[in-house]
């Protein structure tokens, strides 16, 4: 989430901003920030985790192509 559409969240909100060095930053409670960041971790996608049986598989796979001279 970017400045805006978290300003734009929280615009109602307990939420005070600052202007240092001709930055503008926000500061809002600790609650909300924890929420935020919880928020955020459920937005991203888990990295795809192989069994350990798939990851031979695939392991086996690449080196076949890899000793075969192809590229991915």
């Amino acid at each position: 989430m970017h400045l805006g559409e978290f300003v734009k969240q929280y615009k109602n909100k307990t939420m005070t901003e600052i202007i240092i060095d001709k930055k503008k930053y926000v500061l809002i409670p600790e609650r909300d920030y924890k929420n935020l960041q919880r928020k955020a971790a459920l937005k991203t996608k888990p990295e795809k985790v192989f069994s350990i049986e798939e990851a031979r598989t695939y392991s086996k796979k690449l080196i076949r192509e890899w000793a075969k001279g192809e590229s991915l």
